[in-house]
């Protein structure tokens, strides 16, 4: 697989988990991780696709139900052939107007030919006063 290739492949991988959180599919969304990932996001650490898929099927049955998760790549660096690091702009945006951006760092790895989100860290975003904040 080219760079344009793996790129294109992680690129979809956005989309995945972006469809699936619009549907409230828990199992889809997590299916996009590895069995070890880890997420982090404000106050939580979710440990193993398993914690991930039990949280967020409660998150889309209750305070995340009926929103979607947009989120916009600011950059995607490769620091081995089969392995990268994403940030995006992301936001929880609801019916009737968009939520506050965070910050996200992905690391995105190749196992068996296809590319899961590995780790997730999120944090909320502050004013664009720090030299490198990418709007």
């Amino acid at each position: 697989m080219s760079l344009v290739e793996d790129e294109d492949a992680i690129r979809a991988v956005f989309d995945t988990v972006a469809s699936a959180w619009a549907a409230g599919d828990a199992e889809a969304f997590a299916e996009a991780y590895a069995e070890n990932a880890t997420a982090i996001l404000p106050g939580y650490f979710l440990p193993g696709k398993a914690t991930i898929t039990e949280s967020m099927a409660g998150a889309f049955a209750g305070p995340l139900h009926g929103s979607k998760r947009v989120h916009t790549l600011q950059s995607l660096r490769f620091i081995q052939a089969d392995v990268a690091i994403v940030i995006s702009r992301s936001s929880t945006d609801f019916p009737g107007g968009a939520g506050p951006i965070s910050l996200v760092t992905w690391v995105l790895a190749k196992q068996d030919g296809r590319w899961r989100i590995e780790a997730y860290h999120d944090c909320p975003a502050a004013e664009p006063t720090l030299r490198g904040d990418a709007r």
